[in-house]
């Protein structure tokens, strides 16, 4: 008889389903959670953009090549690595940045219900910069002509969909109205980056599953990240696009 598991988000509702993996351990702590508080508070555009910058993420240096692990998947014969990409659009909210995100529609064959950040595939030609702007024209109304990119983020795989990712960051002007995509996006909202740095707010789990995965640990395991916001959950490839973002703001080192 199978013994009941640990509820794993105890006092936390979200109305989305999460995968049970056929493993799961208690991950580390938030890279960041060794600084003082203070020190993860009002974080602004202004400081987002140029800690991108210190750290070379900066448009004017080029888009980044493929990851090892986006390499690694592209040698798998039964994948197809498609290119897409995702906007990592920040408002300015009272001087604090925050990011938006939409919440997926319980409809939709990958990903239902998640929380994502604006995106998708790209079409014939379209760089990485393209695609994130038309994606989230097109998903959340997001005027492009409001939008200024200034870095990117590393490129990562998602497995479930088959994509290789480009993360574009982006500021955008004043407080536009979202337009939800029908069929696509049931809920746009934004989250301030200061919030997925506060006490409480990440976890991280350890996965392993009975089929091997690139970047897994010498056990099998390897990270999924969370992050509890409310009404929902951020999980996947969107946590760790955050996550990344979160290391440079607060200037961390992500793979501790």
């Amino acid at each position: 008889m199978n013994e009941r598991r640990p509820e794993r988000f105890p006092g936390h509702r979200y109305p989305q389903v999460v995968p049970e993996p056929d493993e799961v351990r208690p991950g580390r702590a938030a890279p960041w959670a060794h600084l003082e508080a203070g020190a993860r508070r009002s974080i602004s555009v202004t400081t987002v953009v140029a800690r991108l910058a210190e750290r070379g993420r900066s448009l004017e240096s080029g888009l980044p090549a493929l990851s090892e692990e986006l390499l690694a998947l592209a040698r798998e014969p039964d994948l197809v690595v498609r290119p897409s990409a995702v906007l990592v659009a920040l408002v300015d909210v009272e001087g604090e940045a925050h990011v938006v995100l939409t919440r997926r529609s319980l409809t939709l064959r990958h990903h239902r219900g998640e929380i994502a950040l604006p995106g998708g595939r790209s079409d014939g030609d379209e760089d990485p910069v393209a695609t994130a702007l038309r994606e989230a024209r097109e998903e959340v109304g997001l005027d492009p002509t409001l939008v200024t990119p200034v870095g990117w983020l590393s490129p990562i795989a998602s497995i479930v969909s088959n994509s290789a990712i480009w993360p574009v960051v982006a500021t955008v002007d004043g407080r536009p109205q979202w337009r939800a995509q029908p069929g696509e996006v049931d809920r746009v909202f934004s989250v301030a980056l200061a919030d997925l740095v506060a006490d409480g707010a990440f976890v991280e789990e350890r996965w392993r599953r009975a089929a091997p995965r690139p970047g897994a640990d010498e056990d099998g395991y390897f990270p999924i990240y969370f992050f509890r916001v409310p009404h929902d959950l951020i999980w996947g490839a969107t946590a760790r696009v955050l996550v990344e973002l979160l290391a440079i703001v607060t200037g961390v080192d992500a793979t501790r």
